[in-house]
């Protein structure tokens, strides 16, 4: 299927700390990626690079073949990207934080109507499109910032942490989205502390003093222990020795029944 992110000894220091340490680090078109690691690990660095906001020292990076230092525009194009924090205007309503995206985003002119319409209906919130975003609750907002994210048709979704600090019904209504994107085969790469979603996934990479350290389906490094009761957690404390902590995250009973239904978002 062709690679959508390359990482070829890629490296970055802020003075004498080392964030990122000669990472290497490819994702396929169509995977569903997580990446892990504690935090000081790198991940935010590396994500930086992704979104072309950070310039790797040394190395470089590609997102679907265009390099994101010299084909900065091009990269853009290509990413959608839903923050770890939430970067809406709460004073205005979900329509304009989506009319004003469609302008950023150069829709043409007479199809942004249509194009926010159905981003508003993907999410859920066509009902509620004139209320100010301040009213939402964290899981409406985060619905809003990835129908955002998609209304340019991305490759390449980029996810910070996307459930942190939702309730269990917001984590639920969130990740049946994002399988639904999964199943009609966006790339997605996501940095999570949920080892749980990131079981999901097609691989894992974990991170750690900005090396990378393993890399694999979830399934592969688990069986790797050689243990039958072993959980990707007892994997990551393999490798770094440490744990890897979600203040928000629940049980795994009740957590994410990872629904296979849903709408399509297209143009």
């Amino acid at each position: 299927m062709g690679t959508a992110v390359a990482a070829t000894g890629v490296s970055y220091r802020y003075g004498d700390h080392v964030a990122v340490d000669d990472l290497n680090l490819t994702v396929e078109k169509g995977e569903f990626f997580a990446i892990l690691g504690p935090n000081g690990a790198g991940k935010t660095t590396f994500l930086n690079m992704l979104m072309t906001v950070t310039r790797p020292q040394s190395g470089r990076v590609t997102i679907m073949g265009h390099d994101v230092v010299t084909d900065t525009t091009e990269v853009r194009r290509a990413l959608g990207v839903v923050f770890q924090d939430p970067a809406l205007d709460d004073r205005l309503t979900a329509r304009e934080n989506l009319d004003i995206h469609a302008v950023l985003y150069a829709l043409p002119r007479k199809e942004r109507g249509n194009v926010v319409d159905r981003a508003l209906k993907w999410a859920e919130l066509d009902h509620v499109q004139s209320r100010a975003v301040r009213t939402f609750s964290g899981g409406m907002k985060r619905r809003l910032e990835l129908a955002r994210a998609l209304m340019h048709k991305p490759s390449l979704l980029l996810l910070d942490e996307p459930t942190i600090g939702l309730d269990p019904q917001g984590r639920r209504h969130l990740w049946e989205r994002i399988t639904s994107l999964r199943e009609q085969g966006m790339t997605v790469v996501m940095s999570t502390h949920n080892l749980i979603e990131a079981e999901s996934c097609h691989r894992v990479a974990i991170i750690d003093k900005g090396r990378l350290i393993a890399t694999g389906a979830p399934a592969a490094l688990i069986a790797e222990l050689g243990s039958s009761t072993a959980s990707l957690e007892d994997v990551f404390i393999a490798h770094t020795g440490k744990q890897l902590f979600d203040d928000s995250a629940t049980g795994r009973d009740g957590m994410m029944s990872f629904a296979r239904q849903g709408g399509e978002f297209t143009r």
